[in-house]
């Protein structure tokens, strides 16, 4: 779906299935795949229009390809990557955010889900391998909480379901690199459900929200 339409309206049965597709790319390192569901990703839950939902794409494919390697990913190109996304989105839709504290907060919760999947953190000592998580559940929900209510510059109290359920996703991803990457694995099923719930939950926050003249 690449035509113009509001981030505050898109299908959330198909934003969990493109980003259960994209993280599956991510951890099996297939990127062609993963760029495809980038732009399925963007192109649903942005609405830029083709031209720009094509460049917003490359730069969340870049981002991801600088955070990927274990230990020795870039966070400042991921951060790089994902301002230069946010940047456009604020330009070519109807949302109201700073870009700079965007990308910051993206980023955040990469390693906070990095940290609590107990393996090598560039940040910092605390994700080393081998070591139990340091990061809880409900301070990735935080994370995310803080990223969904600057972005759509709603009230914190809206994006609790969201959270939840995407990091509800994102241990069931865990569970399921753990196994070994298998798309056959049923697991990868329940990643996708939790996916579309988090995101209805957050169509049903965002949607209420008045949005600003859309910029070309």
């Amino acid at each position: 779906m690449l035509s113009r339409h509001s981030p505050r309206d898109f299908d959330p049965v198909a934003l969990g299935r493109l980003e259960t597709q994209a993280w599956a790319s991510y951890y099996r390192r297939e990127w062609l795949t993963a760029m495809r569901a980038f732009l399925g990703m963007v192109g649903q839950g942005f609405g830029l229009g083709p031209r720009w939902t094509f460049v917003a794409a490359w730069h969340v494919l870049r981002a991801n390809q600088a955070w990927a390697p274990v230990p020795d990913n870039d966070p400042d190109a991921a951060r790089a990557a994902m301002l230069r996304f946010y940047r456009l989105v604020l330009a070519h839709s109807d949302l109201t955010f700073e870009p700079v504290r965007a990308s910051e907060l993206e980023v955040e919760w990469w390693r906070l889900h990095r940290s609590r999947q107990r393996v090598a953190d560039a940040a910092g000592p605390d994700g080393a391998e081998g070591r139990p998580a340091t990061t809880s559940l409900s301070e990735l929900e935080e994370a995310l909480v803080e990223l969904y209510s600057h972005v759509y510059s709603a009230p914190r109290e809206t994006m609790h379901e969201a959270a939840r359920r995407r990091a509800e996703a994102m241990d069931l991803s865990d569970a399921w690199v753990a196994g070994g990457c298998d798309l056959a694995d049923p697991r990868l099923a329940a990643e996708r459900r939790a996916l579309v719930a988090s995101y209805a939950a957050l169509l049903d926050a965002v949607s209420r929200i008045p949005a600003r003249e859309t910029t070309t």
